[in-house]
């Protein structure tokens, strides 16, 4: 590891009240003592020793530029020592005001006094090799940043508390035991009280290990629409009230409505929450048969718009009996995960006008978009098909994360292979290279064994200064 001292802006560049330089390394309180005078000795030329700041102190003062003495900004300086710090590392944070100019002109002096400017996601990764965390915990850090509900930041949160970690190392744990004894019965078979290749191994590898591993899998769907979000197109011939409905979820007028057929001739995205998953709701151009080339470039877009959707909102007119194109639009919308939902019921008189097709196999709400009727329970049905169950989800169990499922898959398949060959009786290396190839697995969730390629590939996720 590049053990120089860095340095970065940590904070949104822009104006606002506080901007903060951060510097981490051996240079960095040397860098400050520098750059720093106190108020208690603002008049004072000489610089200041590093020897005089304590570990999680704040101290008020300026920076002087030392070319030519003059003050640059008003701050505060905080400092941690090593190792109770962010990185394990001296690091050193200096609180200015947040403007663009004043904030780049403390970081040039801070590089100009030996400090080389951060990589993307430096600071998070020299706490990951200096063990101050493991790699579920600094995903978990960028997952914070980037969460767009309170649900994915509570999973987020337990994965930077270490919830995956500790897991998987108790699944690690029993697979070094197992594996152990596995090796001694191999090596020292005279010394051993009884051969484990005939004891109960098989029932550990199932209770300790592929039992919490599939629990592990099952769980990350749910985990992934928290983390990644769903994307919803919705859809119907011109009128049925779409973009009546978007603006109703979202809870505002984000979207143009009139009753003039083929207003909505682009896709309108927007985000929002729908009971803690973050959604990106699309609304589409209504389709129907047209001449006009402007409608029809609107409407190839909606065709595209649910392809690329996890889930469509297909919607029907409850005042109106089914058109051509409401089936030409189910035709297109069988195959994805779908609701349809019946708007305008505010309109009836007792019944509706036609009856929902029996092949129409898909769940159906009942909603008037303008009179905020069965809007909950579409959330709800909307919440089943992706969550699955009416218990609050577990966030302790949760892998939100790709690159944790495909390692705990090649993790899973190993160890069955092992649990295979011990119940058919084959060789005993072969068992032992099957578990130990479920422990490499493992550890490539917590970077026990560090893969440059992954570890550039997660951190270079996170910006300048985190």
């Amino acid at each position: 590891m590049n053990t120089s001292t860095i340095a970065a802006i940590a904070t949104p560049i822009g104006r606002g009240g506080i901007g903060i330089i951060k510097i981490s390394g051996d240079k960095a309180l040397s860098i400050a003592g520098a750059l720093f005078r106190p108020s208690a000795c603002a008049n004072d030329s000489k610089e200041l020793s590093q020897d005089l700041f304590k570990s999680h102190r704040i101290y008020h003062g300026h920076i002087i530029d030392n070319r030519d003495g003059q003050i640059v900004d008003e701050v505060l300086l905080s400092v941690m020592r090593s190792p109770r710090s962010y990185t394990r590392e001296d690091v050193v944070e200096i609180n200015a005001h947040a403007g663009i100019i004043v904030q780049r002109k403390i970081l040039e002096l801070v590089i100009d006094q030996g400090a080389r400017l951060a990589e993307p996601g430096e600071f998070t990764k020299r706490g990951f090799l200096n063990g101050r965390i493991d790699l579920t915990q600094a995903e978990g850090i960028i997952d914070i940043i980037n969460a767009r509900t309170e649900k994915a930041l509570e999973i987020a949160n337990r994965q930077v508390k270490g919830g995956l970690g500790e897991r998987i190392a108790k699944i690690r744990a029993a697979l070094v035991e197992i594996v152990a004894e596995l090796e001694a019965g191999i090596d020292f078979p005279d010394d051993m009280s009884e051969n484990p290749f005939t004891g109960d191994i098989g029932k550990r590898l199932r209770r300790s290990v592929l039992k919490p591993l599939g629990v592990l899998l099952a769980k990350f769907e749910k985990a992934r629409y928290y983390r990644e979000g769903v994307t919803v197109a919705v859809v119907g011939r011109p009128n049925v009230g779409k973009s009546s409905l978007v603006n109703r979820l979202l809870q505002k007028d984000r979207v143009i409505v009139t009753p003039i057929s083929g207003t909505t001739r682009d896709i309108i995205e927007e985000p929002l929450d729908i009971n803690g998953i973050p959604v990106m709701i699309a609304d589409t151009a209504g389709l129907q048969k047209t001449e006009d080339p402007v409608e029809a470039i609107g409407m190839e877009k909606t065709r595209g718009c649910i392809r690329a959707s996890d889930i469509v909102f297909f919607l029907i007119d409850a005042g109106n009996p089914l058109s051509e194109e409401d089936f030409q639009i189910f035709d297109l919308i069988q195959d994805k995960a779908s609701i349809l939902v019946v708007n305008k019921i505010d309109l009836l008189n007792g019944e509706m006008k036609f009856s929902i097709p029996g092949s129409w196999k898909i769940p159906s709400v009942m909603i008037s978009a303008l009179y905020d009727q069965g809007i909950e329970p579409l959330k709800a049905q909307f919440s089943e098909i992706f969550i699955h169950t009416e218990e609050e989800p577990d966030s302790e169990q949760m892998i939100p994360n790709l690159r944790h499922k495909y390692s705990l898959e090649l993790a899973l398949q190993a160890v069955e292979s092992g649990f295979k060959a011990i119940t058919g009786g084959l060789s005993e290396e072969l068992i032992v290279i099957d578990l130990k190839q479920g422990i490499r697995a493992v550890d490539e969730i917590t970077g026990t064994v560090p893969n440059k390629t992954v570890l550039d590939e997660i951190f270079s996720r996170f910006c300048i200064g985190k």
